[in-house]
């Protein structure tokens, strides 16, 4: 459980007893009753098995593939898979390979629904690059229609392991992952991704 759903959870819980004890009236505390266990649930995080194997890429997070496309950067051709997280889905975000964090950059922007493609450059977001395994890899923690903060809890010089948990973004969201080119994607659109769980793809040998 991240923390934040303690928090929320007991602030609603308090509500419910305050209004029980102002009103006398059960039912009027049945809605911060159901909030406090929707935040703790939200908020969840379960623990996940890993995989192991040289370069491995692994989903940063929960949801939907969205998106799986070749792209041109400043540092050349890549591919990026694009991830969207529902307010269903675990929030807690994960490092896709083990290395040196290299990069952490938050941009402001706009909160545009994140089915929109624009959002991959227009939102606010987080853009960490990871270095290691013999390739490169970059993730943005995008922010979406309602979500309004993402927590980015790694700095550029940290040595990370794949899997590790490195943040959230609250709320519906999405996560891009920016690949090497050569990198051979065994994931398909639509498919259902478990942030550190899921093999996004392999780094060519």
């Amino acid at each position: 459980m991240v923390r934040d759903g303690y928090m929320y959870g007991a602030g609603f819980l308090l509500v419910a007893g305050v209004v029980f004890w102002l009103t006398g009236a059960w039912w009027w505390a049945v809605l911060p009753v159901l909030l406090a266990f929707f935040f703790l649930w939200f908020f969840r995080d379960p623990e996940r098995a890993i995989p192991a194997g040289a370069g491995l890429i692994v989903s940063p997070g929960d949801g939907t593939v969205t998106e799986i496309r070749r792209i041109e950067t400043a540092e050349g051709a890549r591919q990026r898979i694009s991830i969207f997280l529902s307010v269903f889905n675990v929030h807690v975000n994960r490092m896709p390979i083990a290395g040196e964090v290299t990069r952490v950059e938050y941009r402001k922007g706009l909160y545009l629904n994140a089915m929109n493609p624009e959002s991959a450059e227009r939102n606010e977001q987080s853009v960490i690059t990871v270095r290691g395994e013999g390739m490169e890899v970059t993730f943005k923690q995008i922010a979406g229609l309602i979500a309004r903060r993402i927590v980015c809890n790694v700095k550029a010089g940290e040595r990370v392991e794949r899997g590790e948990r490195m943040g959230l973004i609250k709320f519906g969201s999405r996560v891009d992952v920016i690949l090497p080119a050569e990198a051979e994607i065994v994931v398909k659109l639509r498919q259902k991704v478990s942030g550190g769980a899921t093999v996004l793809a392999r780094q060519a040998s």
